[in-house]
């Protein structure tokens, strides 16, 4: 992982406040554009967009949260706050998918006005600050290692997607003309389907996170070559990696000469920490377990 100057909950956070500032912009901009221009479509991606404000905010809270100093009652720290705010985004996303497409189906359903021409200048404009918001706000989460950051990140991706459906709507109901008015409804259903199947996406690994699953071999590998580099370390038995927010906890086992001193060994365990706990993986603490590489 790359060295970071300032911590990576700082980064998340200022990231999370840049989102909500800009999608409070944009809920007023679709949703007037959206009543003056007879698009359900495109109030319905304001809606999303007023579902991006809320869940960001609860992201800020599950940051700032996250940032709290382990104590007596929470040794580990308060690092699972982060995932547990990526869930409680990607749900804000299913529910936001629901909610568009019942209401999609409903105006599908019901005769209603030509949208307006001017709606997909607006969308044109909402896309492209959308998708670079998406491509900026995934970058960090991916550069910080943060489940709830790229959850975020989606967030702004989907809120693309819809405006992007709407486009598509609102052009076929221009195009085609009376009788196609409701091509604006329908891009809205899709919309939603999108939307619902990115918050699965995201879902899922904030859901392994919190369950302790087993880290990518990417990370727990070159744990293994900080610790076969130490002198008299003879093999890596296991090797066990827990993230607890931007962190890691580390669980290793090391195979040495069977025949060392209990003195030796605990000095051998004490150099394979302080090789991992100055690495720049993000490791606050390592917990190093000796097995003997020879009964003889």
């Amino acid at each position: 992982m790359d060295h970071i100057d300032i911590h990576p909950s700082v980064t998340a956070i200022r990231t999370t406040l840049l989102g909500i500032a800009v999608s409070v912009v944009l809920v007023f901009v679709k949703g007037i554009s959206g009543y003056l221009g007879h698009s359900y479509a495109l109030i319905a991606d304001a809606t999303e967009s007023g579902t991006d404000i809320l869940s960001s905010g609860l992201l800020w809270m599950g940051l700032r949260i996250a940032l709290k100093k382990p104590d007596e009652e929470h040794p580990y720290g308060y690092g699972k706050a982060e995932p547990l705010a990526a869930i409680v985004v990607s749900l804000f996303l299913i529910g936001a998918a629901i909610w568009i497409g019942y209401h999609s189906i409903a105006f599908i359903r019901t005769p209603h006005a030509m949208p307006k021409g001017f709606t997909l200048w607006i969308l044109l404009i909402v896309i492209a600050i959308k998708e670079t918001m998406f491509r900026y706000v995934f970058n960090i989460g991916k550069k910080i290692n943060s489940q709830a950051v790229k959850a975020d990140a989606h967030h702004h991706r989907s809120d693309a997607i819809t405006s992007v459906a709407a486009f598509i709507g609102i052009s076929i109901a221009l195009i085609g003309g009376k009788g196609y008015e409701g091509a604006d409804d329908w891009a809205a259903l899709v919309a939603s389907a999108l939307i619902f199947y990115n918050a699965i996406v995201i879902l899922r690994p904030a859901l392994a996170e919190i369950m302790d699953a087993a880290h990518s071999n990417e990370i727990v590998e070159k744990l293994k070559e900080l610790a076969a580099a130490v002198p008299q370390v003879k093999g890596i038995e296991k090797c066990y990696v827990r993230k607890m927010g931007f962190d890691y906890y580390v669980d290793i086992h090391l195979e040495v000469d069977g025949k060392l001193s209990v003195t030796e060994g605990h000095r051998i365990a004490h150099l394979v920490k302080d090789a991992i706990l100055e690495s720049s993986l993000r490791v606050i603490n390592v917990l190093v377990h000796v097995e003997p590489f020879n009964m003889k």
